[in-house]
């Protein structure tokens, strides 16, 4: 065991090594019949995966085949909020190593497979043997960027993921817009949303759809966000963080994990109940926060609130701040708010919770926020300057639970069990002091008892009644040019020729 412990060490957490000494101490003190003269080392890596299935409820966290390792995803992710968070792939035959961001908000595993200023390399589909291209075009807008390119497939492997290799759906990006920007160090996107939202239709497989059924690992990944209180400035060093596929990791977070359910499986919606600045209620409909979605989404950079309830947001902050006359410039993006080094902002602004509905529908749960969190340090100016950015902002599509909450807590897409889990992360903290919160159960009283009804109707449904009414006119067409190439003159004895149809007066 001490070799183990030894040789594992650095990628445990304070609290998980004690843990791991006190089960040691335990199994010695209490079961010594087990270990024969002299006796073995303890697999730590065995004991790891059993804990970890007796407290996430996996049954294949500890997978015998050897496909999961969760050490050996530890800090498998670079990166932090304002540049993403990113891992390092192996695509195509020989073996091409790229960068590829994390995204809960899209499908699509797009790579750059043409140059670009502002990466420095590609994937080159000529140089694998083992591409296929479909011959279908594709493209895909986000909320700031796009691109085109082509749709093939692609074997890949992760040096710190699932074992073994996969073929899975990869668009070759060869044009694009606001996509690629200055300072990032990734060169692809990998969307871990469901199939609704891949391009050009959801009969593209993504990326962890296609890990799960070649592979067996259980329907599930977690994510923990390294960056929280790091300068989103372009540091050498980026904080990372890990992204957990197959199950979840305990020794990445604290306390207790706190579910909510998926409404809808397109992205990871979820249902807010309400929001608090500080200990003051919002008090707006629960539905506005929920118009037109709300999502939790590693992509996005911010927390991004519907309109109203980002200026609610904001007036209560300057309420509740001890800050006299700040600058509105801060709150709508276009101004820094900077401070003598060495001093702290943060003890100036209130905390932000958020209620979720929990998995007993009855209940709900806070997730709150530290202002560590949301008031951002971005650089430094002139060595005697710290300079901050407001990590919230307004949205026209929905409420964004992104990068700015989300570095707080290890999060849980459970998507076997249709739920995403939220727990205190163990990277989130200064001085042994959280950035995050959990708390509950709380009674959902006052709320209704579905706050997205009225939403306006999902893209997929639209998808599929724009689908349904080309289709039903495709058909009508078809009928009418029938009708029109039919010899239909016959003698004047009381029948609708064709001279006086109202087909043929319809198309007139």
């Amino acid at each position: 065991l001490g070799q183990h412990f030894k040789r594992y060490r650095r990628v445990l957490s304070l609290a998980a090594q004690k843990r791991c000494q006190a089960a040691a101490h335990k199994l010695f003190e209490t079961q010594p019949s087990i270990f024969p003269s002299p006796a073995p080392l303890l697999d730590l890596r065995s004991l790891r995966k059993s804990q970890s299935a007796v407290e996430s409820g996996l049954s294949l966290a500890s997978d015998p085949a050897g496909i999961v390792d969760f050490l050996d995803m530890i800090n498998n992710l670079k990166g932090d909020s304002g540049r993403g968070y990113y891992m390092q792939m192996v695509i195509g035959t020989p073996g091409q190593t790229l960068n590829i961001l994390v995204d809960t908000g899209s499908s699509n595993f797009a790579v750059a497979a043409a140059a670009h200023p502002y990466i420095t390399h590609y994937y080159n589909r000529a140089l694998s043997s083992t591409y296929q291209s479909s011959s279908r075009g594709v493209a895909v807008k986000y909320t700031q960027g796009e691109w085109e390119g082509e749709l093939g497939t692609d074997r890949i492997t992760i040096p710190q993921g699932p074992s073994g290799t996969v073929t899975i759906n990869i668009a070759a990006i060869l044009t694009s817009e606001g996509f690629f920007l200055p300072g990032i160090n990734w060169q692809g996107i990998l969307g871990f949303a469901y199939p609704l939202l891949a391009r050009p239709d959801p009969s593209v497989e993504p990326f962890f759809n296609s890990v799960v059924r070649q592979t067996g690992i259980p329907d599930v990944f977690s994510l923990q966000m390294c960056g929280a209180g790091v300068s989103a400035s372009t540091t050498a060093d980026p904080a990372g963080g890990s992204l957990i596929m197959g199950g979840v990791e305990p020794t990445l977070y604290q306390g207790s994990v706190w579910y909510t359910p998926v409404l809808e499986e397109w992205y990871y919606q979820v249902e807010v109940l309400k929001l608090e600045v500080g200990t003051q209620n919002l008090n707006l409909d629960c539905k506005e926060y929920n118009s037109d979605k709300a999502i939790v989404d590693s992509g996005t950079t911010l927390l991004r609130l519907p309109g109203n309830v980002f200026s609610a947001v904001v007036e209560a902050i300057m309420q509740t701040s001890l800050i006299e006359d700040f600058s509105t410039g801060f709150f709508d993006g276009t101004k820094l708010a900077c401070w003598m080094r060495g001093e702290s902002p943060w003890r100036l602004f209130p905390k932000i919770s958020i209620y979720l509905r929990a998995t007993n529908t009855s209940q709900s749960f806070r997730i709150t926020i530290l202002p560590q969190l949301y008031v951002q340090p971005v650089t430094s100016i002139d060595g005697t300057l710290d300079c901050f950015r407001f990590g919230i902002s307004p949205s026209a599509n929905g409420l964004v639970i992104g990068a700015t909450v989300m570095e707080g807590f290890y999060v849980i897409f459970d998507r076997a069990q249709k739920r995403v889990g939220f727990a205190v992360s163990t990277c989130a903290e200064n001085g042994g002091v959280p950035f995050a919160e959990i708390a509950g159960p709380f009674l959902a009283e006052g709320v209704a008892s579905d706050c997205t009804s009225g939403v306006p109707l999902r893209e997929p449904v639209m998808w599929v009644i724009a689908y349904a009414l080309m289709g039903i006119c495709a058909l009508v067409l078809i009928v009418l040019l029938i009708l029109l190439i039919l010899p239909c003159r016959r003698h004047r004895d009381g029948e609708i020729t064709d001279e006086s149809s109202l087909v043929r007066h319809r198309i007139k």
